[in-house]
């Protein structure tokens, strides 16, 4: 059986769905962060899940050394048209260790986590992620906060993009924030279901743990202000290797 996101984030219809995505709070975004103390100049940074690489392709623009590893081959299919020196993409499971101890940054940026079925699978790439870093190195994921998310679920939507009607059903189940994606196009219907898994911060520190990741700020919104779980956008957390 085909996992959803392999089959999702592969289809030409998430990137019609998704094509309106503001880029200029992206790069508000990694230019806040790249103002931390952490990002040197000689930095080698990996950005993992990085999709079609819009957040490497920006990072690399600002000097940085950027791999963007993603399991989608039509993303980085397309991504590897902008690389250059400092820039590369290549195709990679999440929960498999891309190169050992070979990175200082490590970025798992826009909700890139939480798909998967089995807490192994979570741990899996948790440690990965880990096993990427030198020591003493830096991974930053970036979450939705769930608890805002469920509280302010907008239930029914439809949108028209590039004239293809998506019919969109949002729910909670078994953990997961849910998005049915219903549409027809060109006289086939396709349905799709996004899964994220509803994690808040107690069981982010719980993955880190086993993966010998300690947590040293925890920030809620792309501007970088503390993060408060009842009213923050995001759930971003920075944690340091220690071993």
């Amino acid at each position: 059986m085909i996992d959803w996101f392999s089959e999702w984030f592969d289809s030409k219809y998430y990137h019609i769905l998704y094509k309106n995505r503001d880029q200029q709070e992206a790069e508000n975004f990694l230019k806040n962060l790249s103002k931390l103390n952490f990002f040197k100049k000689d930095s080698k940074i990996i950005d993992i899940a990085c999709g079609k690489g819009r957040h490497s392709l920006f990072l690399s623009d600002l000097g940085y050394d950027i791999t963007g590893v993603d399991l989608s081959e039509n993303s980085i299919k397309h991504a590897q048209q902008f690389e250059k020196k400092n820039l590369k993409f290549d195709v990679a499971d999440m929960r498999k260790t891309y190169k050992k101890k070979s990175f200082d940054i490590a970025l798992n940026l826009f909700t890139s986590f939480g798909y998967f079925e089995k807490e192994e699978d979570d741990i899996s790439a948790i440690k990965a992620m880990s096993e990427n870093l030198k020591k003493d190195g830096i991974l930053i994921i970036d979450f939705l906060n769930s608890k805002k998310v469920i509280d302010n679920l907008v239930q029914t939507e439809t949108k028209e993009m590039d004239g293809v009607t998506f019919n969109l059903k949002r729910f909670v189940k078994d953990k997961f924030i849910c998005k049915n994606i219903q549409f027809t196009d060109n006289g086939s219907h396709f349905e799709f279901t996004e899964k994220v898994k509803a994690l808040k911060l107690s069981d982010f520190t719980k993955l880190l743990n086993f993966a010998n990741l300690k947590t040293t700020d925890v920030l809620g919104d792309y501007n970088l202000n503390k993060f408060n779980p009842e009213d923050s956008d995001r759930l971003i957390i920075i944690a340091k290797k220690w071993d």
